[in-house]
């Protein structure tokens, strides 16, 4: 028998998408730009350039949307993505979930509800992912963006050089981890059980805690 639980609101849906179209479309123009040879995906250098440059402003305006609405409009920014002290207990057993209980059949330990939506991993990549790997990403590509503007800035983070390899380095880890999300979201009762709540914000959840989120 499930029971249904209202676990993603309207406000995190839509960051939650605007924010994975912008991530896809940084990542393949981010391609053209860096192996213009290799990946001739939209068209000119020139447009792939203005299309990486508006789909980044989107992902930095799409984590406006979500730092407001969890730390001002909810105020669950801490419950939610900081891990407590049990949570670092439990990180090896989520761990071994993944990496070997799954492919057995057992239970997910983590039972998701809305105070409490992320195991012990997921709060721990995603305070990795959005208060350092997102920022800095960002950062570094807005001086990119204007270098002349902002010169004494790009000399301050080590010369453009410097600034365009951590730029880099930083988009290859956002997008490592983009792989690493989808085929985690796959990982529920059925390959979309873990989509549908992204889309109608409902969960069905097992009682006695049988399933949980990813």
């Amino acid at each position: 028998m499930t029971t249904r639980i209202y676990l993603q609101p309207l406000p995190v849906r839509i960051w939650h998408w605007l924010n994975a179209l912008g991530i896809v479309t940084l990542c393949l123009t981010g391609a053209q730009i860096r192996f213009p040879e290799y990946v001739p995906l939209f068209g000119s250098y020139r447009g792939a350039i203005m299309l990486h440059n508006t789909a980044g402003i989107c992902v930095a305006l799409s984590f406006s949307i979500w730092f407001f609405y969890y730390k001002l409009a909810s105020n669950t920014m801490e419950k939610i993505y900081i891990p407590t002290l049990t949570d670092l207990k439990l990180f090896p057993r989520q761990v071994i979930f993944y990496f070997f209980a799954y492919f057995f059949g057992v239970p997910n330990p983590h039972h998701a509800t809305p105070d409490n939506k992320f195991n012990p991993l997921q709060k721990s990549a995603y305070l990795a992912i959005m208060f350092v790997l997102v920022p800095l990403v960002s950062l570094t590509g807005i001086l990119l963006m204007n270098v002349a503007p902002l010169r004494e800035m790009v000399v301050l983070a080590g010369g453009l050089k410097i600034l365009v390899a951590a730029h880099f380095l930083l988009a290859c880890s956002l997008c490592a981890f983009l792989f690493t999300h989808v085929y985690l979201a796959t990982l529920g009762k059925t390959p979309l059980a873990y989509w549908k709540p992204m889309w109608t914000g409902w969960e069905d959840v097992e009682e006695h805690g049988q399933t949980a989120k990813h």
